[in-house]
Parts: C-alpha cells; structure tokens; sequence
C-alpha cells in the first residue's frame, strides 16, 4: 500500500521533471536533506517552546544561537546540513546526535553483509556503489567489533536446566597468531530442549579436538545452568566419553553411526563398498540390539578377514554404538547421527568458504556467532511428532523429565 497517493505522487513527478531513476534519487537526496533539516529546526522550536521570531510567546531565558555546519553519512550519501543550536547547549537532537556524523545505518549493513561472509574490500566496494560512501577495511573491523559484547553476552547467557538431545562436534579453520598460521578448532554445541526446539549452546574457539578441551565445553555448560542432558550424540573423538562421563555421569552416549560407517569405509576397496555397505545396513537397521549383534557377527564371517579393521572398530566402539537399540523408532532417528550438526557445519562452510584465513580468534569468533544467529532465525519448528516423543522419554528417563515441564 502506498504510504503517498497517486495525485501527490504525479504532481511530484511533474515538478521535479522526473524521467530516470537517477533524477529520483536526486530529487530525493535534496528532500531528504530539506526534511531532515526541517526536524531539526522544529525540535529546536519545541525544546525551546516558541518559534523563530515569536518573543510573546518565549518563556525562558534560553534562545537560538546561530548553527554548527556538520557533513553527516546518510542512505543518500554524504550531505552537508546546518544543526542549530541554543545558548544554554541544552538541545540534544536525536536525529543527528552530539559527536555522531553516520546516520546511515551503515553499520547494520556492514555487519549484515560480513554476516553473509563478505570480504572487506567486497563491503567497501558495495557500500561504495550503493551510498557513495568510503569505508575502509580497519573502518569495517571496528563497525563489526561493535558486536563483541554482544557476542561475550550471548555466549555467557543462562540457559535451560535439561537439555533431551545434545549434539558436539568440531568445524577446523586456519587462524593467525603469533606470526603463524595455525590449525583452531570451533567446538559447537547444539542442544533440543524439553519442548522439541532446537538451538545452539555457544561455540568455543582453542586449538585441535581434545578431551581436555571438551571437558571445559562441557563445564562451562554446567556453570551456565544445565543440569541434566539424556543423549549425548558425537563423532568418534578420543576423550570425548570420559569427558561426558565426568561432567554428566547419567547421561547416555551416542556415537555417530553415519561417522562410525565413513571411517570404516575408509578401510574397503572401492569395488566391495556397495556390498559391504549393505551388509552393515542390516547391522545398525536391526529391529533391537540381539538381532544387530548376531548380524554384526555375519558381516564379521563374510568380510572380516578381508577387512579386519573395519569390523574391529565396530566391536571396540560397540558400547557408544549400540545404545540406540533401546529406543522407539522417533527417539533413534534423532540420536543415532549427528546430521543435525553436520548441516549447521554446512551454513558455517557457506559463509566462511572465502576465509582461506583468518586473521584472529577474534575475526572466526565473530563471523562464526553472526552466521549462527541468521540459521537459528529459521529453527522456528520442533522435532515432528515430539509429544510423543517427549512422553517416551519421560518413560525412559523415570524421574529426570518431569520436573522440568
């Protein structure tokens, strides 16, 4: 719906001699600035309570005195405009702070567009075409820096006391430091609470995968209010049950079967993978954890000494393989793979796939939280079926649900 009607429209059109697009933003440029400098005269004229000229009706001693030229950065580009001012410097109009020569907005673009994982010089060409405005890459860090102590905030906010589903895993990154360029690791959790809705717990950055560094993740969560988590559901990471188990001792523990299946493949001859692939399909599709057992040990008969290694993986990580067994069919595909994680990874890989490096924990931290917030807008639906879901829960873990609903 318009916001102007179509006689006030034409009749603008006519006296601007409008024809191009060009000739618009022009003619809008010099209204913008008229009305801005408009706003800033009737503010003046209410903060003082009478209108330029009229001394009957002035009751104070304060008064106008004269104007401070100020080039301001508008959505127009650069414009000079002249902001009055009173004898007692009392008027503070909002529209044109004090000290504030950007009232573009610009910065909420800046940061919209690193968000979508922009180069810096990208940024100043685009803000360049758009607004006609320079903006310079040390220009462009400081706008984005402006969110750190809402990162800080963010990463430290309370959070819910249980958690059903907890996923973890790691996406790697090259980040200076020290003159160096070394291999980091961001550790990101993902959580489904009692309500079937998912989020992201926070992402951490420190050096290469370790149960040490794990076991902090998972302490940090502690701090933050997590009391409870049912499902712990990982890749294969050295430490990473210990670390659980020392933070969360009654929480089950998932390994991956999608990552359990990709390193055992790793370990066949491209010929044998369709058939061996199948083979195991009757493993971890078995309809309870006897059948999958008595299937594993048919695999084993027909490929284990072909392949000993790939079954041997399966029997000595059995213990954090098996345990979705013992679940209904909603409760299993939820916990038995991490895809969940897997395709928030793919957001991250989208915004940051121009970043052969970064320059700073700071700058990963920073473009990682930014694309995280834009995926989670979308997380507007729960798991389907998760009434149903929750009641089986709720079954299963008699006593540790309840009194968080």
């Amino acid at each position: 719906m318009s916001t102007l009607s179509k006689e006030v429209l034409r009749e603008m059109i006519a006296e601007g001699n409008l024809k191009t697009a060009g000739d618009l933003h022009s003619y809008l440029k010099d209204m913008f600035k008229d009305a801005l400098q408009e706003m800033l005269e009737a503010k003046l004229e209410t903060e003082l309570g009478y209108s330029k000229g009229d001394k009957k009706n002035k009751q104070t001693d304060n008064r106008r005195n004269g104007y401070t030229e100020k080039t301001v950065k508008t959505q127009f580009g650069e414009m000079p405009i002249e902001v009055p001012r009173d004898r007692n410097s009392e008027f503070e109009p909002i529209i044109v702070p004090k000290n504030k020569r950007d009232i573009s907005g610009i910065e909420e673009k800046v940061i919209a567009l690193y968000a979508r994982g922009m180069s810096t010089r990208d940024i100043h060409d685009q803000i360049k075409d758009i607004y006609g405005i320079e903006l310079s890459a040390d220009m462009v860090s400081k706008i984005t820096d402006n969110i750190i102590p809402q990162i800080k905030e963010w990463q430290n906010r309370p959070l819910e006391s249980l958690y059903t589903f907890v996923f973890m895993d790691a996406i790697h990154y090259k980040v200076r430091e020290d003159g160096q360029i070394k291999s980091k690791a961001a550790y990101v959790v993902l959580g489904v609470n009692v309500d079937g809705f998912k989020d992201v717990l926070g992402i951490w950055i420190g050096e290469n995968e370790s149960s040490k560094f794990w076991l902090g993740v998972l302490n940090d969560l502690k701090n933050r209010g997590v009391k409870d988590v049912l499902v712990f559901c990982v890749d294969g990471l050295t430490g990473i049950k210990e670390a659980i188990l020392a933070a969360y001792p009654g929480s089950e523990i998932q390994r991956c079967i999608i990552h359990q299946l990709r390193n055992s493949f790793k370990h066949v001859s491209y010929k044998d993978i369709k058939e061996f692939a199948g083979d195991f399909k009757e493993v971890y599709k078995a309809a309870n954890e006897e059948a999958a057992i008595e299937n594993l040990k048919e695999v084993e008969e027909k490929w284990g000494k072909k392949y000993p290694y790939a079954i041997k993986s399966w029997q000595m990580n059995w213990d954090v393989l098996s345990p979705f067994f013992k679940y209904p069919e909603e409760i299993r595909t939820i916990m038995y793979t991490t895809n969940i994680i897997e395709g928030f990874h793919r957001q991250l890989r989208k915004v940051t796939k121009n970043k052969t490096m970064f320059p700073s924990d700071q700058a990963l931290e920073k473009m990682l939280y930014l694309a995280s917030q834009n995926v989670v807008k979308k997380w507007t639906q729960r798991y389907k079926n998760w009434d149903l879901i929750l009641n089986q829960l709720i079954i299963f873990f008699e006593g540790r649900v309840e009194q968080y609903l």
